[in-house]
């Protein structure tokens, strides 16, 4: 992400679907982390299968696509690649998992959730909040997986919820800046 006044997500012409990725990322993770903390009553993380199918999953991939088309490797990689993670998160929510496997899903994830952590350093504090938040949240949720507490999962939740507001705002500033031609809200 740049920090320009051209908008974070200015390329020479290219058009930029960065924007479309992180508030895909951002509503996936927020409906995910808010469901998984227990604070709406009477539904479970696996209500948001349908959100993490359609905009996690297909927006996610798409924009990931377009990002490789316009020249950007890291944005390509993270969008397809969690594209990929939300769309087989939902199309396995309905299955009976056992919790080994559900917490080695999570756990192989967190592993690509820190890969992009790592390349993310480049894009200053938003970056960074987003892929590291996202890799403990997955991490969390793999460890109080396997061993069944509760405490963590909800943590994980929350942490992936603030993920989903990092995501968000990262996606309303690049649109809000781009709009004005200056920044009006603070990128870096």
């Amino acid at each position: 992400m740049s920090s320009d006044a051209s908008g974070a997500y200015a390329r020479s012409g290219a058009l930029d679907a960065g924007p479309l990725g992180y508030l895909a990322l951002g509503l996936t993770l927020l409906a995910y982390g808010l469901l998984q903390t227990g604070v709406l009553h009477g539904t479970g993380v696996a209500d948001a299968a349908g959100l993490a199918h359609l905009v996690g999953g297909v927006a996610l991939f798409v924009a990931g696509l377009w990002q490789f088309r316009s020249g950007d490797t890291f944005h390509g990689t993270a969008f397809a690649c969690l594209g990929a993670f939300w769309a087989t998160w939902a199309a396995g929510s309905g299955a009976a998992a056992g919790k080994n496997a559900a917490g080695l899903f999570m756990l192989l994830w967190a592993l690509l959730a820190l890969s992009l952590a790592a390349a993310a350093w480049h894009t200053g504090w938003l970056g960074r909040g987003i892929y590291g938040l996202l890799t403990l949240a997955l991490l969390l949720g793999a460890i109080g997986t396997f061993g069944s507490t509760g405490g963590l999962v909800k943590t994980a939740g929350w942490l992936a919820a603030v993920a989903g507001l990092l995501s968000w705002y990262s996606a309303t500033a690049a649109l809000t800046n781009s709009g004005w031609g200056r920044t009006a809200l603070p990128v870096r």
